[in-house]
Order: structure tokens, then sequence, then C-alpha cells
């Protein structure tokens, strides 16, 4: 399947479901899928697993190392594309990506109340990510504006439900992409 957005960005707050719906995806789009949690540094994973939050000097590097697994997509190098998870919950950390990726990123949002993430993160077995921790990533979190290529979905929706959806969003768009490429 050959899709408008060889690199995908599934963004939001820990317990989302950025992971299981990356997997999800990256099943459907035979993309290949990267746990962006592990591109974190070991000694900010065990910061974060104490409760201290990032800095965002400290996520400007791992943000780094998203963008270059996301560019080997771009760049042809055997793969049919990249899916990645990351919660990218800042504008600037979105404008990064962007940047370094090109043009063709799509971010998916899946948003998701406050109550049921803090429900997931307290029932979340064998992560490292604290539940104490969340109102640091809500209070980070910069909701996508209009003029950004980001596709906010429910992420309280049945993952089969998402992936169709995203699946359909990725048909449209490659279908008015056809239409507006002269020939």
């Amino acid at each position: 399947m050959t899709l408008s957005a060889p690199a995908i960005v599934i963004m939001g707050i820990s317990g989302c479901g950025k992971s299981t719906l990356g997997r999800r995806l990256s099943e459907a789009t035979g993309y290949g899928f990267i746990e962006g949690d592990d591109l974190h540094l070991p000694e900010h994973v065990a910061r974060m697993a104490a409760g201290t939050a990032l800095t965002d000097e400290d996520r400007w590097p791992w943000l780094e190392r998203i963008a270059s697994a996301l560019k080997t997509a771009r760049d042809g190098q055997g793969v049919a594309g990249r899916i990645v998870s990351c919660s990218a919950l800042r504008r600037r950390y979105r404008d990064l990506l962007r940047s370094r990726v090109g043009d063709q990123l799509l971010f998916v949002f899946p948003k998701v109340p406050v109550d049921v993430l803090r429900s997931r993160l307290r029932n979340r077995p064998n992560h490292y990510m604290p539940a104490s921790l969340l109102d640091s990533q809500m209070a980070t979190l910069e909701a996508p504006m209009p003029d950004e290529p980001v596709l906010t979905i429910d992420g309280e929706a049945d993952a089969d439900q998402s992936i169709a959806l995203i699946l359909g969003f990725l048909a449209l768009r490659n279908d008015v992409n056809a239409r507006a490429t002269p020939r």
C-alpha cells in the first residue's frame, strides 16, 4: 500500500494508546514501527521512573533521534514507511520533527480525557512512566492547531475503528494529492 505519509508520529500524553495504535497501524500498512520510548537515554528513563519530568534540554536530543528514525523512511532506505510513538507535546517539538522529516509527515493524536488517562496509567503494568507525571504532561501539552498536519482521533475508540479512520484519512489524502498533481 502506498500512502501519502511515509512518516507517521502517533503523539500524545502517556497512556493515550500511542504504542498500541502504532503497532496496529504498522501491521495494517507494512510500515516499520519504532517505540519512541526506546530512543530515550537510560538516565532519562530512570528520572521519569523516579517521578521527575524531563526538561526541554533533555528532550531535544531524543527528538533528533526520533527525526532520524523517521527520516530513514523519507530517504527510501528499503522501508515503505515508518511509524514512531512520540509524545510531541509542544508545537515546537512537532515543528522540529517536521523541519527534519519533511512535509509528508503526519501526526495522529489520540485524544483521551484526563480521568481515563489517570486510570490507564495506574493500571498499566511494567511501564516506567508513573501516573504522578500525568499532570506535568497535561501542563506541557499544546493542543495541535488547525494549521498543523495532525489527525485528531478519539483515543477511547476501539483500535480497529481508529486504524480504519487513519487509513481512510490517508486514502482520501492520496486521492486529493493525485488529483492535484498535473499529468
